[in-house]
């Protein structure tokens, strides 16, 4: 949700009573700051920031979370032992997110206070095992409250995650696709365009899997040889280079930092550096032409823009009225 879960997007999923999380993976500190400031001159509603566990200057956004008051710090990768205790002592509620059942009960056993665990039909970098199978894995595994993410638009969604004993759902796609979210809206229309078929997974951006909608770009990637990808992802780290003011050591050094433990070319390391860059080209310059668009197998399903509140009236609505025709609440 880099780029897209911003102040405004956030503020109105809060007010509405959903958790609204800042993404902030995209903001240098400065702007994560005022950022949150944003948020809290909009509501008066409880919001969390979402950081990246391997980032060089994870510490120094955790101060800043600390220090404005933010309740909730969600983490894409596990985070250290030493940043939940961190944390925790501040009163700040911890909430990972995992992909795997071991990553659960490991940061359940450094103290996180929840975790998050996606399956494979979630947007953006995700796994391989459906979520059907993998949030009950988790639920037995730890005794913390388990959210469930990945294929989740709707109350039905909502009342099945209850059943399998998650204790809520987040969904990101469904709140991309509001009138709240600051997308542009001819993405927004490539989105409610997009059939189920139109979700694919691919490894060719940097090297993870990586769920999106198939756009000209990502058949570019899929065709390219190693040259061809080599010398595209040098331009497209070019301009992010320029756009984020990074020196070319610097961003080395994050795809390298991406790279331990994975077997990825220097053309990955260098997409993988600058993914971002390839977010923003289409989530906020609309160029679809030359930007990803992360995307769960749910944006197939979606093809409406309501309101933050009224999509989160109408899930309870209708999770309310799927509990109805359960045999059992009969």
């Amino acid at each position: 949700m880099g780029w897209v879960a911003g102040p405004r997007l956030v503020s109105a999923a809060a007010s509405a009573g959903a958790l609204g999380i800042l993404a902030s993976a995209t903001m240098p500190v400065d702007r994560l700051r005022s950022a949150v400031r944003e948020v809290k001159s909009r509501t008066d509603a409880p919001f969390g920031v979402n950081l990246r566990a391997d980032a060089a200057d994870a510490p120094e956004r955790v101060e800043v979370i600390i220090e404005e008051g933010v309740r909730v710090a969600s983490f894409a990768l596990a985070p250290s032992r030493e940043l939940i205790a961190r944390l925790k002592d501040a009163g700040v509620v911890v909430v990972p997110s995992v992909g795997a059942r071991r990553h659960a009960e490991k940061v359940a056993a450094w103290g996180a206070d929840a975790v998050l665990v996606q399956g494979g039909e979630g947007g953006g970098h995700t796994g391989n095992v459906a979520t059907s199978v993998l949030l009950p894995q988790v639920v037995d595994a730890v005794d913390i409250p388990v959210v469930a993410a990945g294929g989740f638009h709707d109350g039905r969604g909502l009342v099945a995650a209850l059943a399998y004993g998650a204790a809520g759902i987040a969904m990101g796609t469904r709140f991309l696709l509001t009138s709240d979210s600051t997308v542009p809206d001819a993405v927004k229309a490539r989105y409610l365009a997009a059939t189920v078929r139109d979700v694919t997974l691919t490894t060719r951006v940097d090297g993870l899997p990586h769920r999106m909608l198939r756009t000209g770009m990502v058949d570019g990637l899929e065709r390219s040889g190693r040259a061809s990808l080599l010398l595209r992802a040098v331009r497209h780290a070019a301009a992010f280079r320029r756009e984020s003011g990074m020196s070319w050591a610097g961003m080395v050094r994050d795809g390298l930092t991406m790279k331990h433990g994975r077997e990825l070319t220097w053309s990955q390391v260098l997409l993988a550096a600058n993914t971002p860059m390839l977010l923003r080209a289409s989530m906020v310059e609309g160029r679809t032409d030359i930007g990803v668009m992360a995307a769960g197998q749910v944006a197939g399903v979606i093809d409406d823009l309501p309101s933050c509140a009224e999509l989160v009236e109408r899930i309870m609505d209708e999770a309310e009225a799927a509990l109805l025709t359960l045999p059992a609440a009969r």
